[in-house]
């Protein structure tokens, strides 16, 4: 609750690229793990910044819609493109009271994941991978993999030069 109050006052009014530090600096106060080089827009909205960890260089672009109620974490030099849907956490449909199920989201190093894109529950990207605009991935990508459509199937192996 105190979140969403403080992240209304003092966090998305300031959207300029002068005030990247002072994002930073909010969400570290609500103990997000991330580093100082990191560039997060003012419109991200992020659901509990205490599991969010974001390695040196990283960027959560404009509209990134971060659910974490299970940990996400990002590694360094990574884009997490405009209005991409990162969720962490999932119902138990084969209850009755369909409990809450956290499954961690972890996104390696030199990852671009491109527009619009939905990142699942449970999910592991490793380093390198692309995922293309608009996928949707529900499971494992791995290292150098270009995914793409929904659900996200392989494209190409990425060659890094």
């Amino acid at each position: 609750m105190i979140w969403n109050c403080v992240s209304i006052i003092l966090f998305r009014p300031f959207v300029s690229r002068l005030f990247k530090k002072w994002r930073v600096f909010v969400l570290k106060c609500f103990g997000a793990k991330i580093e100082w080089s990191t560039h997060i827009y003012a419109s991200v909205k992020i659901w509990a910044p205490w599991n969010l960890q974001m390695g040196a260089n990283s960027s959560l672009g404009p509209n990134v819609d971060c659910y974490n109620q299970g940990n996400i974490t990002i590694g360094a030099n990574t884009v997490i493109s405009q209005k991409t849907y990162l969720c962490a956490s999932s119902h138990d449909y084969t209850k009755t009271d369909f409990p809450l199920i956290l499954k961690p989201i972890t996104i390696g190093n030199g990852v671009w994941v491109a527009a619009d894109a939905f990142i699942g529950p449970g999910v592991s990207i490793e380093d390198n991978a692309i995922i293309a605009a608009r996928s949707v991935v529900n499971k494992k990508v791995e290292k150098n993999a270009v995914m793409g459509g929904n659900p996200a199937t392989l494209i190409k192996l990425r060659t890094v030069e």
